[in-house]
């Protein structure tokens, strides 16, 4: 493994730490009430789609039953109320797609880009299982695209985090390769392969590489599935530090970049955060719940405000 033990939940993972984080997803639910501040609220209030209803058949109504199932076009017809009657649909399987570039693999503060992503996946494929559903994924980095088909089924789950770990300790400063902007994309088009309908897909990625044809596979997969996206992304890029130097590396190519200097200091925070609202923009026209995890903040805490969580839940400190 690349990491030592210190640096496991702030440099890198393994697929032990994932599946820690069973515990602390419990109470965490896709479904649960959202919070006031949560992305979720407002514009987006319906939130998920929530599991589907399979239509069953057109029957005589009875007392209990909802009144807003009524057909009144054949009851009209037939004399008498009638109803649509439906069967609640009790899996949707869960798709995490978390990226593992060269990108992620940067972190000013509490934790690295890359650990963020991991960490809220597996929360996400825990609270999916939790709920009875089917979880797999799509994980990538900058040579590979790997596609886990969903099941419920905790050997999966193990084959899942099995593979992010080994994709997370393959990251390290003196890599050789260099974000591939286009596996972003290519990710997406294997979700495409392993997605049919009413799926829930959770991207989890700095968004690295970003554009038009990331625009149109995002409304191709959010036209019959539910789609959520959290752009994770460290505080430097939001603000450059005044009185140090930042050595900005992809691979095997340094720079160093005297951020003491305005000239400097001041383009570098506008094009972060210029990018920051590119992103947010092209989310935004896919119709993509847009959610920003931080790398200075414990992860399931900013979950656990994002989702929301049950009121009989119990969770401890964060991670």
């Amino acid at each position: 493994m690349a990491g030592s033990g210190s640096a496991i939940g702030s440099v890198y993972v393994d697929a032990a730490h994932l599946a820690k984080l069973e515990f602390r997803a419990r109470g965490l639910s896709f479904v649960a009430p959202a919070p006031v501040s949560s992305i979720l609220s407002g514009n987006h209030a319906s939130r998920l789609r929530g599991r589907g209803l399979n239509f069953e058949e057109i029957r005589g109504y009875l007392p209990g039953d909802d009144i807003r199932h009524i057909d009144w076009k054949v009851s009209l017809r037939l004399g008498k109320p009638q109803v649509r009657a439906y069967t609640e649909e009790r899996d949707r399987p869960l798709l995490v797609v978390v990226d593992q570039r060269m990108s992620m693999f940067f972190g000013s503060s509490r934790a690295f880009k890359s650990v963020v992503a991991a960490e809220a996946a597996a929360l996400a494929v825990w609270m999916g299982f939790a709920a009875g559903d089917r979880v797999g994924g799509v994980i990538f980095d900058d040579s590979s695209v790997v596609r886990v088909r969903p099941l419920r089924s905790r050997s999966r789950i193990k084959t899942l985090f099995g593979t992010l770990a080994r994709m997370n300790n393959a990251l390290h400063a003196d890599s050789q390769h260099r974000t591939h902007y286009g596996q972003l994309d290519s990710a997406l088009e294997g979700v495409l392969h392993l997605a049919g309908h009413d799926y829930l897909i959770c991207i989890l990625s700095d968004f690295a590489g970003a554009g038009e044809r990331t625009r149109q596979l995002l409304r191709q997969l959010s036209r019959h599935n539910d789609v959520i996206a959290a752009m994770v992304f460290d505080p430097l890029s939001q603000r450059m530090p005044e009185h140090r130097a930042l050595v900005v590396s992809e691979g095997y190519l340094q720079v160093e970049l005297r951020t003491e200097n305005e000239r400097v200091r001041a383009p570098l925070a506008s094009l972060f955060k210029g990018r920051a609202a590119e992103v947010a923009e092209l989310l935004r026209s896919s119709g993509v719940p847009l959610m920003a995890l931080s790398t200075d903040e414990p992860t399931v805490d900013q979950v656990r405000r994002l989702f929301g969580e049950r009121a009989r839940a119990t969770l401890g400190s964060g991670l």
